[in-house]
């Protein structure tokens, strides 16, 4: 879809970082301006489907044919336009990765319902709501899966090594090497680390730290950036870096094309619990407490029991044919209850489509060498346990429905972390328990990232991470990723 990588928004092609003397690599294409300019055009295409054939539907019930219709065609056009350029929905900064594209996304078309509804209401035009409560939603509802199928190209254009952005880290060995394995964990981020720069210019092996040539000293970091062409210069924590250096390195990169992103101390903490203030002319880092109560809870649980009571009624011929399809493939009931630990250590009994033979938890102790688990987890890939019909169902996570009815009660979550046995609790380190200051998730970070495939120190960083920097925001896109990891039985068994 898009061309190879390149580094800089100003035109400059990347390079790779060489010894003085080298030749660089030639330039390759700019794909950036090329993805903001197509996601452009498809908020362009979604704002004139709205007010010419949505807009012209509604408008034309109410003034067949008039003056008014047409004034207010283009003056919508102009304000859902102008909403997302205040609301910078279209900066490349964002584009292509992060809830906070879609946030800028919804925010703009909510300033625009909410000019149109004032400007009816100081102009005295009461054909206006039709625009506000049926124009505006009907744009956003074919805006927002646009900008999601361009993302989904993008994503897959980076997993086939394009659409990169060439990345010079600098830091500490073991900061830069956590970097890099982050980097290509995470492709669809569009990060490639190409080179490093080390205190003392030497890495693992010499000149290489996994895999990654080490170009230069942190001294020589801008030098080395500047005849790169990185579009990134991504600086890790290491005992170099004073406030002063910093501040020097930003200058000498002015220009240069590369956006210089500092990694605080705070490897973990994200989103929006972290604030950059101004203090006495010096930049702090404020780091709020994480929210467990407050009007955003009160959201999530709103929508906890509603989301829960509509799936619940859509699903409900699926969950009849499932229990009739247990019922007559194997002996025993059609529901398995176990306890499991919810919020603050209360125990409570979760509920599912029973997948094993009746009795398995007696078989655990003889299968306890063939163990696949992570951590404290028992898994097995080939569980002998399982039966013909649950191996479907738990492929597709169909069996995780009845949890539902748990969301519906209380102690769980639409959106949270993996609800643990009460043996897998009691083995917690104190930074695990933290997993416990929320209520357990029927989905989480743990399921839209590989589920059983990740190892046990990876599911509890994610859990971690999202009691740490829980959002609304931060819940909507685990769980529209939710249906993508579900139809593709990743991590499933």
């Amino acid at each position: 879809m898009w061309p190879a990588p390149t580094s800089a928004r100003r035109g400059r092609a990347p390079r790779r970082a060489l010894p003085v003397g080298e030749p660089s690599c030639p330039p390759v294409a700019d794909w950036e301006p090329q993805y903001r300019l197509s996601v452009i055009f498809a908020d362009l295409f979604a704002i004139l489907f709205g007010v010419l054939a949505v807009g012209g539907f509604v408008g034309g019930r109410v003034d067949p044919g008039g003056p008014l219709v047409r004034g207010v065609t283009v003056v919508a056009f102009l304000v859902l336009v102008g909403a997302l350029m205040v609301n910078r929905a279209w900066n490349v900064a964002v584009l292509g990765q992060g809830a906070e594209e879609f946030r800028r996304l919804g925010r703009g078309f909510v300033a625009a319902g909410v000019v149109l509804a004032l400007g009816g209401l100081l102009f005295d035009i009461a054909s206006m709501r039709p625009w506000v409560f049926v124009v505006v939603p009907a744009t956003a509802l074919v805006a927002f899966p646009l900008r999601y199928a361009l993302r989904q190209g993008l994503h897959r254009a980076r997993r086939d090594g394009r659409c990169l952005l060439p990345v010079l880290a600098a830091g500490s060995v073991d900061t830069v090497r956590d970097l890099i394995t982050r980097t290509r964990g995470a492709s669809h981020l569009g990060w490639r680390v190409d080179a490093v720069c080390t205190a003392d210019g030497l890495g693992e092996g010499v000149t290489e730290l996994e895999g990654v040539s080490v170009v230069g000293t942190l001294s020589d970091l801008a030098t080395h950036a500047r005849r790169g062409g990185y579009r990134i210069v991504a600086v890790t924590p290491d005992q170099y870096w004073t406030p002063k250096r910093l501040q020097q390195l930003a200058w000498r990169l002015e220009g240069s094309g590369a956006e210089m992103v500092v990694a605080p101390v705070l490897m973990e903490v994200a989103g929006p619990r972290l604030h950059v203030d101004g203090v006495l002319g010096m930049p702090l880092l404020r780091v709020s407490a994480p929210s467990f109560t407050g009007v955003r809870r009160v959201v999530k649980d709103v929508v906890d029991k509603v989301g829960s009571g509509l799936l619940i009624t859509l699903l409900a011929p699926l969950m009849l044919v499932v229990a009739l399809a247990i019922a007559v493939d194997s002996r025993g009931p059609v529901f398995y209850r176990q306890r499991r630990v919810g919020k603050d250590g209360r125990e409570f009994t979760i509920i599912k489509f029973r997948t094993m033979v009746t009795g398995a938890h007696k078989m655990v102790a003889d299968l306890a060498e063939r163990n696949e688990g992570a951590g404290v987890l028992f898994k097995m890939r080939k569980d002998p346990r399982v039966t013909r019909v649950g191996a479907i169902l738990r492929r597709y996570s169909i069996d995780e429905l009845p949890q539902l009815f748990n969301v519906l009660t209380g102690p769980m979550s639409l959106v949270g972390p993996r609800p643990p046995l009460p043996e897998e609790s009691a083995r917690y380190a104190p930074d695990v328990r933290r997993r416990l200051l929320v209520k357990p998730g029927l989905t989480g970070l743990w399921q839209v990232s590989g589920r059983s495939d990740l190892p046990w120190e990876e599911a509890v960083r994610l859990d971690l991470r999202y009691v740490e920097d829980w959002s609304l925001a931060l819940d909507a896109v685990i769980l529209w990723k939710t249906f993508r990891a579900v139809f593709s039985g990743q991590g499933a068994y």
